[in-house]
């Protein structure tokens, strides 16, 4: 009967997929377009990265769909890398991810969350906001997971929904709208071989950052191998489709002057709001991003945490976080140990620097994640393979160049916190050894355990 009832609690395709969503759409949309035009005034190629963005998600996407069906096991690049390279490397993987990797955005989101709340209701508190919403979200996902995927849902259907009338009301009711003619005039393909291009790419590539939040929860899917792939690929294909009509949105109703204002440049979708909707457009778009940051610190806190679980399940030192409550189906601890870490990380105000560090060592663990298709069908040539990645082997490799360029640029702009990641990453070694230590020795005093008591015996 327990059996049956946790059955019922396995997410769908359209739970799944609205977790996946909103572990992409997030504050980066709302906060690239300022940066990106003040760099490159083309809005023609600026909405093109957009579209590069979402190929190199869906890229990425179809070989995760390949992978997850392959390998149907929560944990994402912790499992892939345990199983094609070495269980060290998706060891080091999984402990950023669930030290640092998913409790940063958390607290992230919640900050921004609070701030747009302030600006909206000036008598809140920014931090208390952002820790309440932390706290009440963790009660809803360590609940239940039936009640986490509704709570999931719901919130996604109502985020598209605003911004689809959002795009809608850009377009056909804003009372006026910028000229794209002199964008067209300019337009030339060279641009795309400019420096600022790979720093415009890396702002997209944030955004478009959570296309492959199924993989790290497939133990809570119904029938996983099925389930993932099309939640992938639905889910990509629907973000990029959003993100292009809003930023599109975005030019066509605020001039670029005021875009790239350092007063606004973090703001474009506040400035294109007071542009569509009069003086009730900020507090609309401060609500409205509110409401999307809401949903998406909900995905990050059931996501992350499947991370921990699986690690929890197969390391002994870490068994105290793989509990998982019978009759619910959640694991509660490994989700209070990322939401005490989201909090800290607001107490401390030290999320943006560990974000920064750690999200060059997190694209290179997607990196060797994707790399490891070639090395998956090379070394399990018999396994069963539900779905095959389409374009294979051009798709992995776009994803691959793209995603090292990237690094390489992000190393070479950024080497303090790219070195600083990397040495985070290798802390969890000790980890790792001392684990594999502690192993060992519990099984050679088990085998002279059991050497004692068959002495005893004869």
């Amino acid at each position: 009967m327990a059996l049956n009832g946790l059955q019922t609690r396995k997410l769908g395709l359209i739970t799944t997929s609205a977790f996946v969503i909103t572990n992409m759409i997030g504050v980066g949309v709302f906060t690239s377009l300022g940066y990106q035009f003040k760099d490159i005034p083309n809005a023609i190629v600026i909405l093109a990265l957009w579209v590069i963005g979402g190929i190199l998600a869906l890229c990425g996407a179809l070989v995760y769909s390949e992978l997850g069906a392959a390998m149907p096991r929560s944990g994402g690049e912790y499992h892939y890398l345990t199983k094609i390279y070495h269980p060290w490397l998706g060891f080091l993987s999984g402990w950023v991810s669930i030290t640092v990797g998913f409790a940063a955005p958390v607290a992230i989101a919640a900050m921004a969350l609070g701030e747009y709340s302030h600006g909206v209701f000036p008598f809140l508190s920014p931090k208390s906001m952002a820790l309440s919403v932390i706290i009440l979200i963790t009660i809803i996902h360590a609940y239940d997971i039936k009640l986490g995927g509704n709570f999931q849902k719901i919130f996604t259907l109502f985020n598209i929904f605003l911004i689809l009338v959002f795009v809608i009301c850009g377009i056909f009711i804003a009372p006026s709208h910028q000229s794209l003619s002199i964008h067209f005039n300019t337009f030339s393909f060279k641009d795309f071989i400019k420096p600022e291009i790979a720093i415009s790419l890396i702002y997209v590539s944030y955004a478009f950052s959570g296309w492959n939040a199924a993989a790290y929860i497939a133990n809570d899917i119904d029938k996983p191998q099925q389930t993932i792939p099309r939640s992938l690929l639905l889910s990509t294909l629907s973000v990029t489709a959003l993100y292009f009509l809003l930023n599109f949105t975005f030019i066509y109703t605020a001039p670029r002057s005021e875009l790239i204002m350092d007063n606004n440049i973090q703001n474009p979708g506040l400035i294109s709001a007071f542009h569509i909707f009069g003086k009730t457009g900020g507090s609309i778009m401060g609500i409205l991003i509110s409401l999307l940051l809401i949903a998406n610190i909900s995905s990050f806190v059931f996501v992350g945490p499947r991370i921990a679980q699986v690690m929890g399940e197969d390391i002994k030192l870490l068994k105290f976080i793989s509990f998982k409550s019978r009759n619910h189906g959640t694991p509660v601890p490994a989700i209070l140990l990322q939401s005490t870490i989201a909090i800290l990380l607001i107490l401390t105000s030290s999320f943006n620097t560990i974000l920064a560090s750690t999200g060059f060592v997190l694209a290179f663990f997607t990196f060797l994640a994707v790399f490891g298709i070639f090395i998956h069908r090379i070394k399990f040539k018999d396994v069963e393979r539900p779905y095959k990645t389409w374009g294979y082997p051009v798709t992995p490799i776009i994803f691959l160049i793209i995603v090292i360029w990237t690094l390489c640029f992000t190393f070479y702009g950024h080497p303090k916190y790219s070195i600083i990641g990397l040495l985070a990453v290798l802390s969890g070694s000790v980890i790792y050894f001392i684990s594999k230590w502690t192993e060992k020795r519990s099984l050679k005093n088990g085998s002279v355990n059991n050497q004692i008591e068959n002495s005893i015996k004869q």
